[in-house]
């Protein structure tokens, strides 16, 4: 059994614990924004393929306490990092620090690169070359006020990176933040789904995904891919098990609509681009004149948050419409809006039945849930 450490958006730790459970991963506990767990590596595997909500597996290779930037150099040179990597592969070193005493992160993190670099020399009379851009194995350092951890990165490229979106739009969501949000709407394969500001189509693409039983990581790669332990048998099982459990792409009542012709040509071409086209009908429509595209369903919106005073004012005007709209169009629909303005219900004029604290990076979010009734204009 190995130990790793899990990174999530905060506010989807819960759901992160139950991907990491199903990839079986024992031992988890969880904390503001990640888990630390226990497996094998095909526990490992599984949670870099299967899970939709972690941003990063990362493996403790070692743990200690410190007081200055020299015994992070000497619990880094006791690594036998000989043994994790081949000499060839490219390396960068990253170093995340709460409480931390030492006055320079920068040079703590050149002597984990010294230290590193010094145990090939040692055993091996060469070293790994930096590659601060795209590094083969990435190598994470966590100081604690007196602790200092340190990691190998078994994901390569962050895990939301799902290899499909290609348009980007102003400020789109990350797809395991997405994907975090479907979950909590309680949205299931087979009832409707519409975005009705969907952008790039993040929302659609994470759903698409889910309705067709694709994995989030069949279609990239992995840093465990670069490692000396990395068992190509038991990666190829795990793959084909997920490819057969794989749907013919087939419309699967998601709906997408952004007023903005630009957003939706993005949004079409990044499903088209994922193969996911057919499985999503897209329309160029304001959320305010939309009309429902089935008597009941799961809406999940991001509208834009508001950053400059115009920007605020302009939402202050638009959030009374955008209530009237769900109360005349959407009764029977569950209505999920995700944003950083809590003044949004109040201006809605709705109360919502749930409320669930999230982070998009540093912002503080709240994800909103209207429940809408049928045949009234309250929500319940």
């Amino acid at each position: 059994m190995e130990k790793f450490f899990a990174s999530c958006p905060r506010g989807l730790e819960p759901l992160l614990a139950e991907d990491l459970a199903a990839a079986g991963a024992i031992d988890i506990q969880t904390l503001p924004g990640g888990a630390h767990f226990r497996g094998d590596w095909a526990s490992c595997y599984a949670a870099n393929l299967n899970s939709r909500i972690a941003t990063r597996i990362l493996w403790r290779v070692a743990e200690a306490a410190y007081a200055r930037e020299e015994d992070v150099y000497k619990l880094a040179l006791e690594v036998p990092w000989p043994r994790l990597f081949a000499v060839e592969r490219t390396i960068r070193v990253d170093i995340t620090a709460v409480k931390s005493p030492l006055k320079s992160l920068d040079f703590t993190t050149l002597r984990i690169k010294d230290a590193v670099c010094d145990r090939f020399r040692r055993e091996t009379g060469a070293r790994p070359s930096v590659d601060t851009r795209a590094a083969e194995v990435r190598i994470s350092g966590f100081l604690t006020a007196d602790r200092c951890t340190l990691y190998v990165d078994t994901s390569g490229a962050p895990l939301h990176q799902r290899g499909l979106r290609q348009k980007t739009v102003t400020a789109p969501l990350k797809e395991n933040l997405a994907a975090g949000i479907l979950r909590f709407s309680g949205w299931q394969p087979g009832a409707p789904l519409l975005d009705p500001m969907c952008g790039g189509g993040t929302f659609l693409l994470e759903a698409a995904q889910l309705a067709l039983g694709i994995a989030p990581g069949a279609r990239r790669e992995f840093g465990f891919m670069r490692l000396a332990s990395f068992d190509a048998g038991v990666w190829k099982k795990l793959l084909a098990d997920a490819q057969a459990r794989e749907l013919p792409v087939a419309p699967a009542k998601i709906y997408g609509a952004d007023r903005d012709p630009v957003a939706l040509r993005a949004a079409l071409a990044n499903l088209d681009r994922a193969g996911l086209l057919d499985a999503v009908e897209l329309i160029e429509a304001d959320i305010l004149d939309l009309d429902a595209p089935a008597p009941a369903g799961v809406m999940v919106a991001n509208p834009p948050y508001g950053e400059r005073l115009s920007e605020l004012e302009e939402l202050a005007t638009f959030y009374p419409l955008l209530g009237s709209a769900l109360k005349r169009s959407f009764a029977g629909w569950n209505c999920h809006i995700f944003t950083a303005d809590t003044r949004m219900p109040k201006l809605m004029r709705l109360s919502p039945s749930r409320k669930t604290p999230l982070y998009n990076g540093a912002l503080e979010c709240r994800l909103y849930e209207f429940r809408m009734v049928a045949g009234s204009n309250r929500p319940k």
